[in-house]
């Protein structure tokens, strides 16, 4: 009965879904339709507990083990502990789209309960597009990959058949256990990432909506909608980004190869919504001081709404092959179709409003915030469309000549290499540059202190032997931009300092400073986040050692100034339906132990799939990664990874994660002036 219940109420929230399109459509076009646009509110708004009570369903069949529904048998077993299968609602096809549609109806619930009488006219094509994106979802997880599919028995055919609802005859059929979930997702990495992912995914969904409406309503002269949306924004962007850096922590901790990044089609796919995301939170910027770029800000939102449907489809197509990826499906087609219609609409509406999107000013000269930030924009989308390129090729390759060509790292980092360089250090110019224009001298005055800082740290690490081209000018950028962005802070401070009537001190004056400009200071914090990852990156990729030895027990192995010594291997069955298989080694620098590693590999008996886990020593200066990649009689052999500053590239970004909560963090003072700015004062007694 409680799997009838989870169906019913998804197919009760697409029907919800579809009425509030439906209403919203009906009610837009009439001048009476007020009531109507309100009803189609209530419905979406309806929706999300419908699609909650369903997902909880299937969290609770997942939990209690209820192996007659096809979903629990393929993600879950009685090996997992309860917390791995609660995570198996988005571990698996059906599961994570029905993951995906609840998320959205939740946006959508919060975007339509919040007061929108300044944006009246806009909200009836807000349901319009956010429900329609839904439906679609909707449509996906009933017809095609529903999570409640049963396991049947057909006595006459004496075969097990895969169905709603049972065929004349046919019996419930139940496995006495699951298949359990993939083994490379019990990582909290992939337990992280793939939440981050969709909430970051469907949260671009709330700004793109508002753009359409505002294309639809002729309101996109104005910047109102941009305001509206600016903290969706942010909070999409900030998911997203936590989406990419839990997937590169699953990945260097799960995959055994040492890295964080290769490139891969979903990884690219996750990577570059990102990148157009942020080029528009720069954008906007722009549109709100100087009235400039509505076109290229209407096309990036348009781009990354896109780009989000595009990582769904790939993820899910099978058309790429990939860890992350679903094996292949229906649902390619389905994608492809929605895609095309989405972005053809889109750009339709483009144009046929694109003579009231005229700027009202123009770039006055190169040395300006605006020139820099219309750099940057082109910057993030030429990283954008080469990403998209490589990704994509293989696919093209195999419609055109039949054979798929996989486009390898070294494009990708040939290509994206010089961009992103360029990109980090414009980021430590943009900020020094004033609106409209700035003289040469006084940008070079500003600039000779980070500059000569840069040259210093070049200078010292020649002096240690670092002679590799690529990395001296990225330690130089890293330097410059870090010290460039340290002084814009260390500016505000000394300022508050001085102005302060009691003699704020320069904590509180650090404080005070943030707490009057979120946005531009923790814009200023994600910029350092951003230079302390490009510090590990550069460690981690230009400086890796790499070796692999095959060591009897006692014998010993050196990699750089490290000594590994084997001290032996043991075997154990986990409870959990493994097969381990452990190595012991003792880790020295010199005559001093450091550590003792333990790498193993687990074999998932079930699944029939092992996993590789490496033992870690991390420092702050450098991780030492050993993998256990085989072993025979009393031998095992090795392999040793020392990577270089990799840890910068996590505290870069958690970094990231706190400057962004700084800038979208509510401003509920700033909200109190404008209160009490905007209320008349009272008039004097007498007259």
């Amino acid at each position: 009965m409680i799997v009838e219940v989870g169906s019913i109420a998804l197919v009760l929230g697409s029907l919800t879904t579809l009425y509030a399109l439906g209403a919203a459509l009906v009610g837009a076009d009439r001048k009476d339709g007020g009531k109507l646009v309100e009803s189609a509110r209530n419905a979406a708004v309806l929706t999300f507990p419908l699609l909650t009570l369903s997902a909880l369903v299937i969290v609770y069949l997942l939990v209690v083990g209820d192996f007659s529904v096809k979903y629990v048998y393929d993600a879950s077993s009685r090996a997992m502990n309860w917390f791995l299968r609660i995570t198996a609602l988005w571990g698996g096809q059906a599961g994570s789209l029905l993951f995906w549609a609840w998320l959205m109806s939740g946006f959508i619930a919060v975007a339509l309960l919040r007061k929108w009488e300044r944006d009246q006219e806009l909200m009836p094509w807000v349901i319009v597009v956010t429900t329609g994106t839904l439906l679609f979802f909707e449509v996906l997880v009933v017809f095609v990959s529903n999570p409640f599919v049963r396991l049947w028995h057909d006595p006459a055919a004496n075969d097990v058949l895969e169905r709603l609802l049972p065929p004349a005859g046919a019996l419930l059929f139940t496995p006495q256990d699951g298949e359990g979930l993939n083994p490379l997702l019990r990582h909290f990495g992939m337990i992280g990432h793939p939440p981050t992912t969709y909430l970051g995914f469907t949260g671009f969904v709330i700004p793109y909506a508002f753009a359409i409406a505002a294309l639809i309503t002729r309101r996109s002269t104005d910047d109102e909608w941009i305001k509206t949306t600016r903290r969706w924004t942010l909070v999409a962007w900030i998911f997203v980004g936590l989406g990419l850096f839990l997937g590169g922590r699953w990945a260097y901790d799960v995959l055994g190869w040492g890295g964080y990044w290769g490139w891969d089609p979903v990884e690219n796919a996750l990577l570059m919504p990102w990148l157009t995301g942020t080029a528009f939170l720069h954008s906007v910027m722009i549109q709100e001081k100087r009235g400039m770029l509505k076109v290229w800000n209407m096309i990036l939102i348009i781009l990354t709404y896109s780009l989000v449907i595009l990582g769904t489809f790939l993820t899910r197509s099978g058309v790429v092959g990939s860890v992350h990826a679903f094996t292949k499906s229906a649902l390619g087609p389905l994608f492809f179709i929605f895609i095309a219609t989405t972005f053809a609409g889109s750009m339709y509406l483009l144009w046929r409003a694109w003579d009231t999107l005229k700027s009202e000013n123009e770039v006055e000269s190169l040395l300006s915030r605006e020139s820099a930030f219309l750099l940057q924009n082109l910057l993030f989308l030429g990283i954008t469309f080469a990403t998209l390129w490589g990704t994509i090729f293989p696919m093209i390759s195999e419609l055109v000549t039949g054979d798929k060509i996989t486009v390898g790292p070294p494009f990708f980092e040939r290509v994206n290499g010089p961009l992103f360089a360029a990109l980090v250090a414009l980021m430590g110019i943009a900020p020094l540059l004033a609106w409209r224009k700035q003289s040469a001298r006084r940008l070079g005055k500003a600039l000779w202190i980070p500059f000569a800082f840069g040259v210093a740290v070049v200078g010292v690490l020649v002096l240690t032997g670092i002679r590799l081209a690529p990395a001296l000018l990225g330690f130089w950028i890293v330097a410059f931009v870090g010290l460039t962005t340290l002084i814009e802070f260390w500016r505000g401070m000394r300022a508050r300092h001085a102005r302060a009537a009691n003699g704020e001190n320069f904590v509180v004056a650090l404080w005070n400073l943030i707490g009057r400009n979120r946005r531009r200071y923790g814009g200023y914090v994600v910029h350092l986040g951003i230079v302390i990852m490009a510090l590990g990156v550069i460690g981690s990729k230009l400086f890796q050692q790499e070796a692999q030895a095959n060591l009897a027990n006692g014998q010993a192995m050196q990699v750089g100034t490290y000594t590994l010594r084997y001290e032996g291997l043991r075997q154990w069955k986990a409870p959990d339906d493994r097969d381990v298989t452990e190595a012991r080694l003792g880790l020295y620098q010199g005559e001093m132990r450091l550590a003792t590693l333990l790498p193993r590999r687990d074999y998932f008996i079930t699944q029939k799939q092992p996993s590789t886990i490496a033992g870690q020593l991390s420092r702050p200066i450098e991780d030492v990664y050993v993998l256990l990649t085989g072993w025979e009689g009393a031998t095992a052999t090795f392999k040793v990874y020392i990577n270089p500053l990799i840890n910068w590239v996590w505290i870069g970004g958690l970094v990231m994660t706190l400057g962004t909560l700084l800038a979208a963090w509510p401003e509920a003072f700033a909200q109190k002036r404008w209160v009490m700015a905007a209320t008349p004062a009272p008039a004097a007694a007498g007259k």
